[in-house]
């Protein structure tokens, strides 16, 4: 008489197992690898200084003009000239008023004068 294991085994079931779907339905899609981001660039102390004194120097002069109503001329790259008072800006735009209220995009804008200056 062979000599019995006392220890019962079990069937080895494996994880792909049970990503095969059944008989008849369609297979799921492949997983697709994703590349981490890409690194940030780097920038430097002083160029993040310059951008913020340039950005300062952008809000005061906006703020002024606003503050005092001041009849700007906003020439658009372009060409086209829009003449009015700058009632709001925000980060990416301005709001003027002349003959219409118009928002102007400010990468739009080629450059500013006010309506007194000769604008060159």
């Amino acid at each position: 008489m062979p000599l019995m294991s006392t220890q019962i085994t079990q069937p080895v079931v494996s994880n792909q197992a049970a990503h095969v779907p059944a008989p008849g339905l369609p297979r799921p899609p492949a997983r697709v690898q994703r590349n981490p981001p890409a690194p940030l660039p780097f920038r430097s102390m002083a160029r993040v200084s310059e951008d913020a004194q340039h950005r300062d120097a952008e809000l005061f002069y906006l703020q002024k003009q606003i503050h005092a109503q001041t009849p700007m001329v906003i020439v658009l790259e372009d060409g086209e000239q829009i003449e009015g008072c700058i009632e709001w800006y925000d980060r990416h735009a301005l709001k003027v008023r002349g003959k219409s209220k118009v928002l102007v995009y400010k990468s739009a804008i080629k450059y500013m004068y006010k309506l007194g200056d000769s604008g060159r």
